[in-house]
């Protein structure tokens, strides 16, 4: 009689041995698939209550009159009065014109910060010049140095170059970041190769061949991620644009200002104008959210 042959064992096949049928095993390595237990959903939960409530206070705030917010404790349901508010807001400042100025402005910093700093950025982290490293230097000094120290000479410089009052005083002085220029050339220096750059010389490419075909689509995730925070900082600047601005040609937070006034500031017209002025951040995040989040993992992805 013949003997009967064993089947082939996993090692054999070349197959990984399978996990027994209900029994979770956690696999190691890359690529392996992690699956969070209930504590990580009541974090995840309580961190996202945290971070919604104070939008949804505001929404709340903006919908009720200012005497039922000074009642204890106050009502954690939306009012009836959103409308009224809104109206209120639109009497007491120009809102519609304050939302494109901040629009404008913020997206000039934005498309002038994205691109120059993109373009330092490049030239410090694969580029070989004499000095480079002492203008790094001194470029990231400049990030300890307080802004409040250069408001009187820059508005003595907009003075004399007569734009007080005008938009170009607030779009131009924020054109350039050096916080800007470190994270581009920190972004650069991990993600772009130079035997790439070395191999486009070969072909013939120019440097600014180079910047357009081959940088500009290994930097996107990082010039998205920046993008995104100048354009955030800009939308909620006040300290220049109050200076620099006038009520007749005011940015969002500047118009938020003339809100609420009187011998009792009317706090529930405030929020409504806070909430009118947050609107179009939000839908501008929505919109662009899932490219931005898209860009930021598909830089981290290597392989």
């Amino acid at each position: 009689m013949t003997a009967l042959a064993a089947p082939p064992t996993a090692p054999e096949t070349g197959r990984p041995p399978q996990d027994p049928p209900g029994k979770r095993v956690r696999k190691g390595g890359a690529g392996r698939t992690m699956k969070g237990g209930w504590l990580s959903y009541v974090i995840l939960g309580f961190a996202l209550l945290i971070s919604a409530f104070p939008f949804y206070w505001t929404i709340v705030a903006a919908s009720r009159s200012n005497a039922d917010l000074a009642q204890v404790p106050p009502s954690l349901l939306p009012g009836p009065n959103l409308i009224k508010n809104f109206e209120q807001v639109l009497e007491e400042a120009d809102i519609g014109k304050a939302l494109l100025n901040s629009l404008i402005v913020s997206s000039s910093i934005t498309l002038g910060t994205v691109l120059c700093c993109t373009l330092a950025g490049f030239a410090f982290a694969k580029l070989k010049f004499r000095g480079r490293g002492a203008l790094l230097t001194l470029t990231i000094g400049t990030m300890m140095i307080p802004p409040q120290l250069g408001v009187i000479p820059l508005f003595m410089l907009i003075a004399e170059l007569q734009w007080v009052n005008q938009l170009q005083a607030v779009i131009l002085p924020g054109l350039v970041s050096a916080f800007g220029v470190f994270f581009m050339r920190q972004y650069l220096v991990q993600s772009l190769p130079d035997e790439l750059i070395e191999a486009a010389r070969v072909d013939g490419a120019s440097t600014a061949r180079i910047f357009w075909s081959i940088v500009i689509p290994i930097a996107r995730p990082g010039m998205a991620v920046l993008g995104m925070l100048t354009f955030m900082t800009a939308w909620n600047d006040f300290f220049w644009p109050i200076i620099a601005l006038s009520s007749q040609e005011p940015t969002v937070q500047v118009a938020l200002r003339q809100l609420g006034g009187g011998y009792v500031n009317d706090q529930s017209v405030i929020m409504a104008g806070t909430l009118l002025g947050t609107l179009p951040v939000l839908l501008v995040f929505g919109l662009l959210g899932r490219q931005i989040v898209g860009g930021i993992m598909q830089g981290a992805v290597k392989g």
